[in-house]
């Protein structure tokens, strides 16, 4: 693929269950439709704000390809499909690779601890599929930062072609930014640096918040990628509150609470993810309340 594709707004997409537990198809087509009509660039599904731990392989399996069928080239498709397991991810990305994703996102190891000689190892097996690959540095969630050094190392490799970066380590986006080969891009993976990252060169974002409001969100996005940087500022400071108020408790908890709100899904968890403490709750509550007016224009758009 034209990996130019891999910049605007990528929308981390929650996995909607029923209240039994089972992936809710009808709220995903919700989620996406909204999605779409919200003009996202990127649809992830089953990162880590997809729940991605307590899916099956045959779920997942399902999952991907429900997705990729849907959304059916409207946008660019990229599937979750890391593991702590090399030989699991290669597994994992060469099913979404066969399925028609159009790149994988794929997260540094975690638990295993691995040195930077390991985690070059483990992108390039991956890279190897032939998919293009977006390496995924949350140091929150997995307990190993990759640091710049390691990242440009890999971002050498054929077929890796960018990061989405969440060590919130402004200094290390720089190092990232200002030494990347052509062709590279980093992607915030925080919300609320989205717009400091762009304005240092980042290529764009893969959002939790967009899930919610993805029309304004990528709308600051490419007002940034265009170089309008008044007019994203406007929006980032518009959006700043709903940004934090995401992650108030773990992510998807806030999401996930904040989505079936708005009707596109029940806020439904499978353990150990339970649902947020009702003062977290209110706090969502109050936030969406404060952005009324554009997220009923959004969901007006959308045809809700």
């Amino acid at each position: 693929m034209n990996t130019r594709k891999i910049r605007g707004t990528g929308t981390a997409i929650v996995t909607p269950f029923t209240a039994n537990g089972e992936i809710d198809y009808d709220a995903t087509r919700r989620l996406l439709d909204y999605q779409l009509a919200g003009g996202v660039e990127m649809l992830v599904p089953l990162g880590s704000t997809g729940e991605n731990p307590t899916v099956t392989n045959t779920e997942r399996t399902k999952f991907f390809r429900f997705v990729i069928e849907y959304v059916n080239g409207r946008a660019v498709i990229v599937a979750g499909t890391g593991s702590n397991d090399t030989r699991a991810s290669v597994a994992l990305t060469k099913e979404a690779y066969d399925l028609g994703a159009d790149a994988a996102l794929v997260v540094t190891p975690y638990y295993n601890k691995p040195t930077p000689n390991g985690l070059f190892e483990h992108f390039k097996a991956v890279a190897d599929i032939g998919i293009p690959v977006v390496m995924y540095n949350v140091p929150g969630r997995t307990g190993l930062n990759m640091n710049a050094e390691t990242t440009l190392r890999c971002a050498e490799i054929p077929n890796v072609v960018a990061i989405k970066e969440a060590s919130a380590d402004l200094a290390q986006c720089m190092e990232i930014l200002s030494n990347a080969p052509h062709g590279f891009w980093l992607l915030s993976g925080e919300d609320n640096l989205t717009l400091p990252l762009m304005a240092l060169g980042a290529a764009g974002v893969i959002s939790v918040t967009a899930n919610v409001v993805p029309n304004e969100f990528s709308r600051m996005v490419r007002f940034a990628l265009e170089g309008r940087f008044e007019e994203a500022k406007a929006i980032h400071y518009e959006l700043l509150d709903l940004m934090k108020i995401m992650f108030v408790e773990s992510n998807p908890g806030p999401v996930k609470s904040a989505l079936a709100m708005m009707g596109i899904m029940g806020e439904n968890y499978r353990l150990p993810l339970v649902p947020m403490r009702e003062e977290s709750r209110m706090k969502v509550r109050d936030v969406l309340l404060q952005l009324e007016s554009v997220v009923v224009e959004e969901m007006e758009e959308s045809g809700r």
